[in-house]
């Protein structure tokens, strides 16, 4: 069931400028020369808000907010509170999969394959221009609603820690408030756990660092150098290295190539990683 929640305050967040002016019902509305002047994305938002009847309009930030901690930081709240939309794309259909989590969040795409992946196919990389395609917004500022295609969506459970919570608006620099139940009632997106688990997590990086660890071994034992690869092909999207293997893309992509001193090279980049993520 939809919560309305309370309406926003009457003065912007710092940082911001109110957009909005009460209604009889004590909604949040914006008159047609304010709705115009905003940034084209943001009026495509504020004006499926509008016609939804939600109380809360977008906000225009004085500075961009890319990522989750910018959007916390100005306006003075948490950063889990920011419900932030990660764009991915299923190469079964090619179609747009965006799942909204809480800021202080990780997609485990493990899960989200299972939920969206029927065919068994997985989940592929959302450049800026598939992005921008499927859902209209720019990368930093894609709201989870009023997209320029169908879009499929879901809603990670941990939102629901929150009464309020502030999306992206279609701009970088503009949010909406809303609260998590409103989001799943304006959206239709089912909600379910798609967020990393941090033990799993911390126990299948250990057991990757191992099997990793014993093909570096067979380097003293053959004259071949052995490659990485464990056969877990899933990039951490934080440290842009393989969970399998420890290795950039740049770095999987040129392996095959490379001579034995590049080779060497990768294998010593690689055990300081795993170094780094044991200490």
């Amino acid at each position: 069931m939809r919560s309305d929640g309370p309406p926003l305050a009457s003065t912007a967040p710092a940082g911001g400028r109110e957009l909005h002016e009460m209604n009889e019902r004590g909604g949040l509305i914006l008159c047609g020369s304010e709705l115009m002047a905003l940034p084209e994305g943001v009026q495509k938002v504020a004006a499926l808000l509008q016609a939804k009847g939600h109380p809360h309009a977008p906000v225009m930030l004085s500075d961009a907010a890319r990522t989750a901690q910018q959007a916390a930081d100005a306006l003075g709240v948490g950063v889990g509170q920011i419900a932030k939309s990660i764009v991915f794309r299923r190469r079964s259909d090619d179609a747009a999969v965006l799942v909204v989590t809480s800021g202080d969040q990780r997609v485990d795409e493990k899960k989200l394959e299972a939920l969206v992946c029927p065919d068994g196919k997985r989940l592929g990389r959302a450049d800026a221009a598939f992005v921008k395609n499927k859902t209209g917004f720019s990368i930093g500022g894609v709201s989870p609603l009023a997209h320029a295609t169908p879009v499929v969506v879901l809603m990670d459970a941990s939102l629901f820690r929150f009464d309020q919570i502030w999306a992206a608006a279609g701009h970088p620099n503009a949010v909406f408030q809303l609260a998590p139940a409103d989001l799943e009632w304006l959206t239709g997106a089912p909600v379910a756990d798609v967020a990393v688990n941090p033990v799993e997590e911390k126990s299948a990086q250990q057991n990757a660092i191992k099997l990793v660890a014993a093909r570096a071994q067979l380097m003293s034992s053959t004259a071949e150098i052995p490659s990485p690869c464990i056969s877990v092909c899933r990039m951490n999207a934080t440290t842009g290295w393989c969970q399998g293997c420890f290795r950039t893309r740049d770095e999987i992509a040129a392996w095959g190539n490379a001579g034995d001193d590049g080779k060497r090279a990768t294998w010593d980049r690689i055990g300081q990683r795993m170094a780094a993520l044991q200490a």
